[in-house]
Parts: C-alpha cells; structure tokens; sequence
C-alpha cells in the first residue's frame, strides 16, 4: 500500500510543544494550567501544498492575515517548482528545454537550483538534483509505481549529472546540457518554502511560531514561557505518529526524513523513494531515518537526503564536517546515533531504542 508523503508527521503539532501546545483555536486554558501563560490562544491554519500537509500555528499575534500571507508565499512557490503544471513551471520548463537551451527562471527557482547544486557537489553525487529521470519511471507515490526494466534504468543513469547543469546568476538562466536530462526539486523546495514561511512571519512582528511542511519543522523563538520548543523524533517503525525521542530547540529548523514516507511493494519487497542516482535503485543502507537539526529548513532537506544516500559511516563525517548543523541516525536494529553538538539535548523516550555513545 501506498505510504502517503510524510503524513505521520503531521502529528508533530500535537505534540511538539509537548508542555502546553494547542492544535487548534480553543477555549482558554484554565488559570490553574501552569503551562499555558494568558497570553492568548494559537491560532493554526492548514492546507495541502508542494504535495504535503502545511501546518503553520502563530502563539503570540491574534491576526489570521499573517498565516494566509505565507500560505500565499507557499503557493507562489509551487507554482514555480511544480511538475505538475506547464503552464507555470519553470522547472518543467527547464526540462522541457534540456539539451536545446538556457531558460529564465525566478530568483526563487535560482536559489534552490544553486542550493541543489551546491549539495550535489558537497555530497560527491550522493544527491544529485538532476535524478529526475529515474524518478519518473520509478513513480514512488503515485499508483504508476513499479520496478523499472533494468537496461531502461540503465539507460536513465546516463541522463544524472548535476555537473551538467549550468546557472548563470546574472541573467537568472539555467540550462541542462543533454536532451531527457531532468532536475527535480522534491528533496529541497519544501525547505526553501518554510524558510521563507519564517520570513513572513517575522517580517510581521510574530516572535513564537511552528511551521511544520509535512516533516520539515521549522520554529521561531521559544515558547510562550520563554523555553525551547520540544521536539518529538518520529519513530520511522511506527506509522502511527509515536515518537522515540525528544529534542530540544529554539529558532531551529528540524527536517526527518526516512525509508518509511513513501514506498511501494512488489513481489514481497518494498522499494522506497529515496533513490540511489549512482543505481537508480532505493538507497539501501543502514539508515532508517535521520532528522537534521540547523537554522535552515533548506539545508536541512539537503543534508538529510544526502545523509541517507550515504549511509551511517560516512553520513555522520558528512555532518561532523559542517558548522551548525546536527542529526540524529535511526538505524534498522532501533540503534540511534546522535553528533557531538546533541550529546546534552537528546533524550530517548522509546525504551525499543538505544541510545549509542
């Protein structure tokens, strides 16, 4: 059965200030609740944008009119990055034109173009945005999955280089060098859009917030009583929002993602989304799921994507080599590991898990 796109993560709301969070309007909390200041109540608004549930709940501003300005924003972005639209879509427009000619694009679509390149290379190729034509003949998420014929995949290997993507920043423009060369945002646009979600919101006076576009969970300040916000790690074996641990953070960005989001089975065996741009196959490693905490959702969705591709080993050098960034590994035998900057703000609630020193 189909898994849909990170909606076990849509209960991170619930429970991610897990002292005093409300997912919704509701009454005042009654005086005698020591964890709800009378500072007002939450207000949440929802909608299913770049293919995920968005979720965004303001707790210090009493105006709707923010909320409705970022989902905007969302929306003027997936415009943009969407593949499924043509008339809007830069992006199907760049592919369109692969091999042929450069095409102007958005200074939005440029910057996540850049960002995508940047950890193409930072990662050797581990992800690469140009996987895209593997993706499409996999069509993990849609009722069209199923195993691509081996010599065809072969074949659409060829078309992955990230090398072959030329952006020019003085004129916005961007060009695929091979005809059937195909980019695809799906590891990273959702990033951009919550940081740029936090923008709006702080541009308009809001001081406490949660953002959360289906995984990428983004906060602003602390909450209402000046504390950081607590975070709960989904439990990648459990589809049913259970959490194996808590983190942490304040004016952070936590990105999970997992084999478990999104899959397809086929003769007994389950393929995930997560491909493999040097076998066109799903990534198939130690890793079950890895959460990325840093002050940009969008490098964020890079470095947990890459995390994944590369494994246990050499995803936590990956990370230990970067400034500001950390990430908790959930491996398949329920082991976890954590980088050195989480050694004093990760704590394990799921007694089915351990801890690794």
């Amino acid at each position: 059965m189909f898994q849909k796109r990170k909606i076990l993560l849509i209960l991170i709301i619930c429970m991610i200030a897990l002292a005093f969070t409300s997912c919704s309007k509701t009454p005042p909390a009654a005086a005698s609740d020591p964890n709800q200041p009378a500072l007002g109540q939450p207000i949440t608004k929802s909608d299913f944008l770049l293919g995920t549930v968005v979720n965004i709940t303001i707790y210090d501003k009493q105006d709707e009119s923010i909320i409705n300005k970022a989902l905007d924003r969302i929306r003027a972005i997936e415009s943009k990055m969407t593949i499924n639209n043509a008339d809007t879509s830069e992006i199907i427009a760049l592919n369109q034109a692969a091999g042929t000619s450069a095409v102007k694009v958005s200074t939005d679509t440029f910057d996540v173009l850049e960002r995508g390149k940047y950890y193409s290379e930072l990662s050797k190729g581990r992800f690469d945005i140009t996987v895209g034509p593997i993706v499409k003949l996999w069509n993990i998420g849609t009722e069209e999955a199923a195993v691509p014929d081996p010599q065809v995949l072969l074949e659409k290997i060829k078309l992955i280089d990230f090398n072959k993507l030329q952006l020019d920043r003085s004129t916005l423009t961007a060009k695929l060098d091979e005809p059937g060369m195909q980019v695809d945002l799906g590891a990273i646009a959702k990033g951009y859009a919550a940081d740029e979600v936090a923008k709006i919101l702080k541009d308009n006076g809001v001081q406490n917030a949660i953002i959360n576009l289906g995984g990428n969970v983004l906060t602003i300040g602390g909450n209402l009583k000046g504390a950081p916000w607590r975070i709960g790690i989904q439990d990648p074996f459990n589809p049913r929002g259970e959490f194996l641990g808590i983190i942490n953070i304040t004016d952070q960005t936590v990105v999970t993602s997992g084999t478990y989001e999104r899959y397809f089975e086929e003769n007994g065996k389950r393929y995930h989304h997560i491909l493999d741009p040097r076998t066109g196959y799903p990534a198939d490693n130690d890793i079950a799921s890895v959460s990325i905490i840093t002050d940009s959702s969008m490098d964020g969705d890079g470095n947990s994507t890459s995390v994944l591709l590369l494994g246990l080993e050499e995803g936590m050098k990956f990370i230990e080599s970067q400034k500001n960034i950390e990430a908790i590994f959930i491996t398949y035998d329920k082991k976890v590991y954590i980088t050195s900057g989480l050694k004093d703000n990760f704590v394990v609630t799921n007694s089915e898990f351990e801890l690794m020193n």
